[in-house]
């Protein structure tokens, strides 16, 4: 279990100092696909990253079953985030490394055996649906599959969390399903509890148990996905719905001026759609 108590984070001091989050109070349960949804600069990024600590809370506590994590150090915080993966949106990948390199160097850190750290890391490859490219390097790899790569490195230290931090953004509609699947089946079978931090109504809606929506450093509103969705309540998730529905609209009308599809099937010029 993970809870804000009264959870703060300002930068800088005195009278330069700027809150970014304002007195956060939430739980997310074990084995829970939670999603952050906002805008950017909503707070949601650096709310996410006290958990594992990147960000230090300014007032207020982390706590992680049960414990007050946050102003653990040294050996204490290399023990938390051993059990807290995390992905990017970027990948981060060590593109002169292997993808089996890249998925064992958690586990090189940890001075883990070679032969420990082999077996484990092609056990999570066959998890991600990656077999037999060990030996491949990130330049010959799809956007996909960087990010599977990605998850197996977070999932080498057998975390109970994992962040993902807009982990599909810079993947394409087909490969962001396939993404959020796979998400979804490694929190279902290894009861991985998943923090999703996203901009996507539709990421969302597809992987998220629960919801909470930022504005502006504050939680404005909190649910079950479907629940939240359904009966919005704050101005800005509402706002949301109503310009991703609009857009939706657009993109399902005819361009003006276009063959139609008979048209262009009978002058051969049809493309798949």
């Amino acid at each position: 279990m993970i809870q804000f108590d009264h959870l703060k984070k300002s930068y800088g001091t005195g009278a330069d100092a700027h809150e970014v989050l304002h007195d956060i109070n939430l739980t997310i349960e074990d084995g829970e696909v939670f999603g952050f949804l906002g805008s950017s600069g909503a707070g949601k990024s650096t709310l996410v990253r006290t958990i594992n600590l990147l960000e230090r809370p300014t007032e207020g506590k982390v706590i992680i079953d049960g414990r007050d994590v946050s102003h653990v150090s040294g050996r204490e915080l290399a023990e938390l985030r051993t059990k807290i993966g995390m992905i990017f949106q970027n990948f981060n990948l060590f593109q002169q490394r292997t993808v089996l390199r890249n998925v064992t160097f958690p586990l090189e850190l940890a001075h883990r055996p070679k032969a420990q750290r082999i077996e484990r890391g092609r056990r999570l490859l066959r998890l991600v649906g990656l077999e037999g490219f060990e030996d491949r390097y990130p330049s010959q790899l799809s956007g996909g599959q960087q990010q599977r790569v990605a998850i197996a490195r977070a999932l080498a230290n057998e975390p109970k969390i994992m962040l993902c931090d807009e982990a599909t953004s810079a993947l394409d509609s087909t490969t962001t399903v396939q993404i959020l699947d796979l998400l979804r089946r490694i929190n279902r079978e290894l009861g991985v509890t998943l923090v999703i931090i996203t901009h996507s109504l539709s990421v969302a809606r597809n992987i998220c148990d629960r919801v909470a929506m930022i504005d502006g450093g504050n939680i404005v509103e909190v649910g079950e996905t479907a629940e939240l969705f359904a009966h919005p309540k704050s101005d800005i998730l509402r706002t949301l719905i109503a310009s991703a529905n609009e857009q939706n609209g657009r993109d399902e009308q005819p361009e003006a001026g276009n063959n139609t599809e008979d048209d262009a099937e009978d002058d051969g010029t049809r493309e798949d759609r």
